[in-house]
């Protein structure tokens, strides 16, 4: 079975469980009498919930270590910016830009439309229950907030270690995750500038480290049908089909945002920093564009997309080559702007008000979990648990939406790729003397 084949089945089962658990869940809540809700509590808060956690648990255990390594590499790979010169720095300008547009769109949405309000007060309040401690403990912390300077201060860490070991604990007054992303974009970008035969080892090890990380991820999504199942049957007992409307408009709420980055941001990036026709771009790449919808993987996409940037785009093959092989990992504006959403989605649902000081760090980590995700269909899922657990948001509730993760996973791998193609144009614009 080819690896987008095996793909759409893992999806095929997540789907699965995740209806199986809801359509139970909604059976369970409506047919059993009021007295015997506490007997389902029971059973839903021992049982039922633990079992569903398993994978999740897995994931979070090697989220540190998949963030340290994925950002090191994404840097290392971007470390042709010293030899290509404007070229690379060209590229490095464009995603990081394209990619805080994406965000700052993700962030707009979010705060204008509020999806995650839409639940009842009542509902709201089940599930507030049902994550007790951990959602009281995001309320205190979505309250407090610090002054910029002093935010700004703490994302260089004093000490990277006491960062990581703490980079989930509410407690910690430090930059937490974030400072652990920086101290990996550090690393990365030293060990672009030291020599390399003095560094293959460390970088043996951190691409050692990404491979673990994805393997035992994998494991983990193995469980996944049986986890979502268990945690959207605990989800729907308690709140009934309100789940169903809110979770719509959070799906909509997704495909504008994607839909304003791919419509309007990227045909202003395409006419007026690389003097193209927007209409006709889109329609020379429509095929890797499609390629990477129907994968959801910009690794599975780059051999297309490269063939479209020389052949149909005439972009010189040097910077199609390192523009769209740094881009399939470094780039992605769509997961970017899904994990925006996402997780102030997910802090509305929980009642968690974040001040617009933890907007603004949440916004970069999302930017910055974009150059660390992973190519591959469901490679930004490790990563929107750690912003969560970093804002102290339960990271359980993200089951609420996997099942419909591979379906928006298609759309934002489509503007990730899209990307791509664009930054590419835009640096051949600048640099016209670079040939094959």
């Amino acid at each position: 079975m080819s690896e987008s084949a095996a793909s759409r089945s893992q999806a095929a089962r997540i789907l699965s469980g995740l209806l199986l658990g809801l359509v139970l869940g909604l059976a369970a809540g409506a047919a059993l009498p009021e007295s015997a809700q506490p007997s389902l509590n029971w059973w839903i808060d021992q049982v039922i919930q633990p079992a569903g956690r398993i994978f999740l648990r897995i994931i979070f255990m090697v989220v540190i270590p998949l963030i340290l390594s994925a950002i090191v590499i994404g840097t290392m790979e971007m470390g042709d910016v010293r030899t290509l010169g404007r070229v690379g720095w060209r590229a490095l300008i464009a995603t990081f830009a394209l990619s805080a547009a994406s965000v700052g769109i993700a962030l707009g949405l979010v705060n204008l439309i509020e999806p995650g309000h839409s639940l009842s007060a009542e509902s709201r309040q089940s599930l507030v229950q049902t994550y007790a401690g951990a959602s009281q403990k995001s309320i205190e912390r979505g309250s407090q907030s610090q002054s910029v300077a002093t935010t700004l201060l703490n994302f260089i860490p004093e000490n990277p270690l006491a960062e990581a070991v703490n980079a989930f604990n509410p407690e910690n007054k430090g930059g937490g995750l974030l400072a652990v992303m920086v101290f990996s974009l550090f690393v990365g970008v030293a060990l672009t500038i030291a020599p390399r035969e003095r560094t293959a080892t460390l970088r043996g090890f951190f691409e050692g480290m990404f491979e673990v990380s994805m393997v035992i991820i994998g494991f983990a999504l193995r469980l996944a049908p049986f986890g979502v199942a268990c945690l959207a049957f605990a989800v729907a007992a308690r709140l009934g089909l309100d789940l169903f409307r809110t979770l719509g408009i959070y799906v909509g709420v997704v495909l504008l945002g994607l839909a304003i980055q791919q419509f309007v941001v990227y045909p202003i990036a395409l006419r007026f920093f690389a003097a193209r026709s927007p209409i006709r771009f889109l329609n020379d790449a429509k095929e890797a564009i499609i390629t990477a919808f129907s994968t959801s993987s910009s690794n599975a996409t780059l051999p297309v997309a490269l063939r479209v940037a020389e052949k149909n785009l005439s972009i010189p093959p040097r910077i199609a080559r390192f523009v769209l092989t740094v881009g399939a990992s470094a780039n992605q504006n769509g997961t970017a702007l899904y994990e925006g959403v996402t997780v102030l989605f997910l802090a509305q649902v929980f009642g968690v008000d974040l001040t617009f000081t933890q907007q603004i760090v949440v916004a970069l980590m999302c930017v910055m979990a974009g150059i660390g995700t992973a190519g591959v269909p469901g490679g930004s899922l490790p990563l929107v648990v750690g912003v969560l657990l970093s804002i102290n948001v339960p990271p359980d509730a993200i089951a609420i939406i996997l099942g419909i993760d591979r379906f928006l996973d298609m759309c934002r791998t489509a503007l990730n790729v899209s990307g791509d193609l664009v930054i590419a144009a835009v640096v051949a614009k600048g640099a016209p003397d670079v040939g094959a």
